[in-house]
Order: structure tokens, then sequence, then C-alpha cells
């Protein structure tokens, strides 16, 4: 875990994965923390690079000042300055109950950095303001610790307390450790948010609706809801692309289905490559990989050198290696990676010296890049891997 100060306020968040990945960021529940996403990890990890956040007097961020009256448009620029903070531009967003309140947000004045939006358990309208209000000041007179025992519970579907019996204590637990009047402030923010009419801009994005059949805060009759506030985005309402929907699952998906949840996250986050052997894939979905994954200064500088002689050519890689090839989730990154290195260390290729640096962003150990040097001795020839690991030395492997 790390930190960073945010206007004057310390903020506790996790960057996980290797740098030529595209980001993904996760925002939790109130109440809860950013340890909700651990069970996904795992499996988001190859893919993405992974930022999660506590908010504020949640987990180990600081809390909010007494009196203050924070906005989503605050927490949601406070999560902007967090992404700049680790260097990334665009991302995608993945965000669960006062999460998706969050993602609305970036939708409608931050559409520009956002690759796709994942809404699960919320709603363009979570409850009202006499509901939230009212929590508030219960809240604030009486404590977390004292009110978690009737709030954890509505939280998950009665299918997650059979299988996990510790759920519940261990949640109250940790409920109990965050901040009241951070708690509060933010339950007024929910009764003062309605995105109803707002969100216009969903229809230039890729979004995604998660709900559970067993939750309490937000149906799934929130989410269809939302959806309609979302028409034009692509979300086609109650069929599979739109709201999907979890059976004997409450509010916290991560929780409860961990693995369901990651499964269907990697199936709609993928790229749509489209019927690639009829139409190919577009030029852009190809330079958004391959500036993730070659870097920015570098495929900026190679399209400001093109000519009109090998512009086309630009074009033309763009589109077959960075489109179809590297955009294809049916490898990861860094198996591309490895299978890209071992080639052109075989055939002693030009481009080896920039996929060596490539292997370095994506994340290669040092161990195995010196498989795929030995299989390149093995099956490609002794000099080809003597020549190869004469260049990584170069490069900066091998020094610890």
């Amino acid at each position: 875990m790390a930190f960073v100060e945010i206007n004057g306020r310390s903020v506790a968040y996790r960057i996980l994965g290797a740098e030529a990945l595209p980001v993904l960021v996760l925002g939790h529940p109130l109440g809860m923390n950013q340890s909700v996403w651990d069970d996904l990890l795992p499996r988001l990890l190859p893919r993405y690079r992974v930022l999660s956040w506590d908010l504020p007097g949640h987990g180990a961020s600081a809390p909010l000042a007494e009196g203050g009256d924070i906005s989503p448009g605050q927490l949601a620029e406070e999560l902007l300055a967090l992404v700049d903070h680790i260097g990334a531009g665009q991302f995608h967003y993945v965000g669960t109950s006062i999460g998706g309140v969050i993602g609305q947000t970036l939708i409608e004045q931050h559409a520009e950095r956002l690759l796709s939006v994942t809404l699960t358990n919320t709603g363009a309208v979570i409850g009202n303001s006499e509901m939230w209000n009212t929590r508030a000041q219960r809240v604030r007179q009486q404590g977390l610790a004292a009110m978690s025992a009737e709030i954890v519970p509505r939280w998950f579907a009665p299918a997650a307390f059979e299988a996990q019996p510790a759920l519940k204590a261990g949640w109250q637990t940790s409920m109990a450790c965050g901040d009241d009047e951070s708690y509060a402030q933010l339950c007024e923010m929910l009764g003062r948010s309605d995105f109803r009419g707002r969100l216009s801009a969903a229809a230039e994005l890729k979004v995604q609706l998660l709900a559970g059949s067993e939750d309490l805060a937000t149906p799934p009759e929130s989410l269809q809801a939302l959806s309609e506030e979302c028409a034009g985005s692509g979300v086609e309402i109650g069929v599979e692309i739109g709201v999907e929907i979890f059976d004997q699952v409450g509010h916290v998906p991560s929780v409860e289905v961990p693995e369901r949840m990651a499964a269907w996250l990697l199936d709609s986050l993928a790229v749509d490559l489209g019927d690639v052997g009829a139409q190919g894939v577009a030029y852009d979905t190809g330079l958004v990989t391959r500036k993730q994954v070659l870097g920015e200064e570098h495929v900026e500088r190679s399209t400001r050198n093109a000519s009109s002689l090998d512009a086309p050519f630009q074009q033309m890689i763009t589109r077959l290696a960075w489109g179809e090839l590297w955009s294809n989730d049916d490898l990861t990154r860094r198996e591309r990676s490895m299978i890209t290195t071992g080639i052109l260390a075989a055939l002693g290729r030009e481009e080896l010296t920039l996929h060596l640096k490539t292997a370095k962003r994506i994340g290669l150990s040092e161990a195995e890049l010196r498989q795929v040097l030995m299989h390149v001795a093995i099956y490609a020839g002794v000099p080809a891997a003597n020549h190869a690991f004469a260049l990584a030395k170069e490069l900066g492997w091998g020094k610890g």
C-alpha cells in the first residue's frame, strides 16, 4: 500500500501490475475498503494494471474534516489526481455502490478519460435523502461500531453467510474501524446525488452494468433504470450485455462471488475485435494497445518520423500487429512479449532491442527472460542466444 497527499489529506492506494498494461481502476462500496477487490486480483493482474484506493475515512485514508460538504465531483477529482499521480491517461473504471456513483460522475464530467465504465450494485438515485440523512445522524450519535451490526447483514445474500460463516463478524470489525464523520458526510452526499438526465456522455462509452438478485440496497430494478439513463450507450436493456444479474448475490459481488465476477469482468472488458476476417481491426484499437505496450513517446516518434514512403506501413502494423494480435485477449501481453522476444532473438532481428525494453515494461522477470533465451539456444542456435543475452545485458538486464 502507498500514500499520497491530495488536497491536504492522505489517500491510501495500491497500484499493481506492469506499466505496459491498460489501467483498471476499482472503486469500493460505502463502509468497506479496497480489500473488497483482493480475490479478483489474481485473475486481473495478468491483463491489467490495477489501481484501487480507500475512500475518505475508510481503510487507511485520512478522514474528512468536520462540517464539510463532500460531493461526487470532489471524489472524482481526487481519483483523477491519483490516476495522474501514477502517470496514467485513459483508464477502465469499475465501481460498486458509492463507487458506482463516482463512476457516473466520471461519465458526466470526465468521459474523455474513460476507456470503459462498469457500474455494479448502484443507481442513478440510491434511496432518498431522508433515509441517508437519518443514517448520517445515527452514525454521528451511535458510531459505526454500533451501527455495523445493523448495516453489514444488508450487504450480503444469505448464501454468502452460509458459505462464509465468519463473513458478518469480519466486516463488522472492519466497518467499526472507519471514521464516523466521513461515513456520515458520504451518506448525506448520497442523499443529494441524482444522475437522472445527466448521463448523455455514456453514448460515447462502453458501459457494463451488474446487479445482484438479492441486493436490498440497489436491486436489479435500480440497474435497469440506470441502463435507461445510459440509453444510446450500446447498453441493451434486459439482455446479456445490458444488466447482468447474478443470482443469489447481494450488494458486493467482488466479495461474495469473486471468481464469477472476475470472469464476467474480463469477458466484458475484452477488446471487441469484431469479425476480424471480414473487416479487420480498427486502427484506433491497435494504436491504443501499441502506446500502452511500447510507450507513447516511442509511438509518437515513429509516427512523426514516418514519411510518404512508410506511413501506410506504420498504419498496417498498427492495425495488424497491435490490433489483431496484441489486442486479442486469448494470450496475455506477458505471453506475447515472451513469444515475440524469442522469435526476434532466433531471427537476429533489429527489433529485438525494442522488445527487450518492452519486456521490462510488461514485467517479465529476469528468470523468465533467461528461459526464453535458453529456449532460443536449444531450438535456434547458441550464437543467436548469445547475441540476445549480450544485448539484454547492455540494456540493463541482469543487474539485480
